[in-house]
């Protein structure tokens, strides 16, 4: 049975250490009185509950799964799911960095992070019950009225209701604009909603007396497109002026969708009946609206794929330990015993390092960027808040796609490690792989979050938001050169200089390949996306190095300065190189993918 230790001593290293949070707390005058003790002591709390309660659940949800009464249209969730989150909401783990007028914390997004990646690595499906709920929340919070805010928040801070995103429907999943789903004005100043909405994460269940939906619909004089486009919010139940809840809505689950993995989360079908619900932001603003939730969402998709490499490489690794076959390639390293422990032998040390490497630094880029939604909201220079609000946008689709990406990779060679024991279920790595393959899938693919990186974030903007980044990692350089570890340094900004100077160079020219035509972004943008996660994740590695080499001598935590600096040259010398053949496949244009329709077997 798999196991799972939450990572403190290395997120409390990159938090404080690395990026400096103790002295940002101090510049931030709504968060002065919370410090590193409080923080380590939350993040105790968390990991217990992450280890104790809903990590034995994981293996529990994957084989039960979900059950739908048709009669009813209710979800029962898997044995032991719907007391873990009662367990969840009287600990106020729902509220942490929520707003104190709702009955929030008010605690930094990052202190939420932290506890998700672990809540992640614990039991994804369960988490996506809490996580989803915080997300509605941050859309209502942005843009809700003051009766839906009254109303809605403080029973989403608290737990006691959660929350879905209703977006895709069956003829439409990215294109948004293809909805099909109507909202007609009613003489009370409601909405009748109708339609149906597929793949809807936690759409029914009963962990929770009311959920609360923000559905995507058309108002009937809305245009084509996505600009026709209004988000309504809708619950499971009919709420009263005092907040009391009254009849049932109309808005059901039809079906439950069977699937590769996350079992134990509940993915809908779902109908609207003329389902009551009243308009969030302006008609036809609902793109934009849902864009907080989206982005969210993205973010908090990328710490799930966190969280499964993080766990997927303890299992791996104490397997490795124990598992015994063959010699060590330099002759037997334990006589003892009949053979050595599997650790010794190159290629399974190579995939550890691999998973090891690519959760510790999506943890460092993770953390960074929830430090940049806190400077985004609590910087006292309004420069300061806008250009973190800049680089979180250039980061998101980066840890997204990156960090999915790599939880795809690294949760395979985990199970690759076993063996013949991680195809099996009992060893639950069979399992990490499973759940991890949704994760570049939802939320927009990853293939969308390239274009959007490329196009969006990028190109439309002639790439100053991503000089600025690339600023940042220049001046780190400088401080490495100047100081007394240069040389230990030495490899590492060496191939960060080469690779910046290979993105500018290839962003140049995709930009002007761009203008003559617009399928090299699209051929283009998926190996760009890697090329920049890459970039931004060994900047990370770099400087957590840099960290490691300056506080190592005389720290009596030599062995974790030590790993840390290893592991950084890991990554430069058997991760990064990844990038070279990247570039030569963006170099190669459109042509080599869109010249193809005789290898399609395609009319012409």
């Amino acid at each position: 049975m798999p196991s799972y230790t939450a990572p403190l001593e290395d997120m409390v290293f990159v938090l404080d250490e690395v990026l400096g949070f103790s002295e940002k707390l101090k510049s931030w005058p709504k968060h002065q009185e919370f410090d590193l003790q409080i923080l380590q002591e939350i993040l105790n709390q968390s990991a217990r509950f992450a280890e104790e309660v809903i990590q034995p659940l994981n293996q529990v949800g994957d084989i039960e799964g979900c059950q739908l009464d048709p009669l009813t249209h209710e979800v029962s969730t898997p044995k032991g799911f719907r007391e873990a989150y009662q367990a969840f909401v009287d600990g106020a783990w729902t509220s942490i960095s929520c707003d104190p007028l709702y009955g929030g914390q008010g605690l930094p997004m990052v202190v939420n992070q932290c506890v998700y990646e672990m809540l992640n690595s614990a039991n994804q499906a369960w988490t996506m019950y809490a996580g989803l709920t915080h997300g509605a929340y941050e859309c209502l919070h942005a843009h809700g009225s003051e009766w839906q805010k009254k109303t809605f928040l403080p029973k989403l801070t608290s737990g006691e209701w959660s929350g879905t995103m209703c977006l895709t429907e069956p003829q439409c999943g990215t294109d948004l604009g293809l909805i099909t789903t109507k909202a007609v004005p009613l003489e009370d100043g409601q909405y009748a909603l109708t339609g149906q909405k597929i793949f809807i994460s936690a759409g029914e269940h009963d962990m929770t007396p009311n959920i609360v939906h923000l559905v995507l619909a058309r108002l009937p004089d809305a245009p084509r497109g996505s600009k026709g486009i209004s988000l309504f919010l809708v619950p499971k139940f009919l709420v009263h002026e005092d907040a009391s809840l009254g009849e049932r809505n109309g808005i059901f689950c039809s079906a439950l969708e069977h699937k590769m993995g996350i079992k134990g989360s509940a993915t809908c079908q779902m109908v609207l009946d003329g389902a009551r619900g009243t308009l969030v932001a302006e008609p036809g603003r609902g793109l934009a609206a849902m864009f907080v939730m989206m982005n969210a969402a993205r973010i908090g998709v990328g710490m799930q794929s966190l969280g499964l490499t993080e766990v997927a490489y303890q299992n791996a690794r104490r397997y490795a330990e124990e598992r015994i076959q063959s010699r060590s390639l330099l002759g037997p390293k334990d006589l003892t015993k009949a053979a050595d422990p599997i650790l010794v032998h190159p290629d399974v040390r190579r995939m550890l390092l691999t998973a090891k490497a690519y959760a510790q630094g999506g943890r460092a880029l993770s953390l960074h960027c929830a430090l940049l939604i806190d400077e985004s909201v609590n910087a006292s220079r309004p420069e300061a808040r806008e250009e973190a609000q800049q680089d979180l946008a250039l980061l998101t689709p980066i840890v997204k796609a990156f960090l999915t990406d790599n939880a795809w990779i690294s949760t395979s060679l985990c199970l690759q490690v076993l063996g013949g024991h991680g195809y099996i279920r009992d060893w639950g790595m069979e399992q990490f792989v499973r759940d991890s393959r949704i994760n570049m899938i939802y939320e927009g693919t990853n293939a969308i979050q390239s274009l959007d990186l490329l196009g969006r974030k990028v190109l439309a903007n002639e790439g100053q938001t991503l000089r600025r980044f690339g600023a940042q990692v220049q001046t780190f350089i400088e401080l490495v050169q100047s100081s007394e570890h240069a040389q230990e340094m030495q490899s590492l900004t060496k191939s960060l200089r080469s690779l910046s100077q290979r993105i500018e160079q290839v962003t140049g020219e995709l930009g002007f390949k761009a203008l003559q035509n617009a399928e090299e972004v699209g051929a283009g943008a998926v190996d760009y996306l890697r090329v920049l996660g890459h970039f931004v994740v060994g900047y990370f590695w770099a400087r957590m190095a840099f960290v490691a080499h300056a506080r190592r001598q005389g720290s009596g935590r030599e062995a974790f300065y030590d790993g840390k600096i290893q592991l950084a040259h890991f990554y430069f010398a058997r991760l990064l190189p990844e990038t070279l053949s990247l570039l030569e496949q963006i170099k190669s244009g459109a042509q080599s993918v869109m010249d193809t329709q005789a290898a399609l077997g395609q009319r012409a």
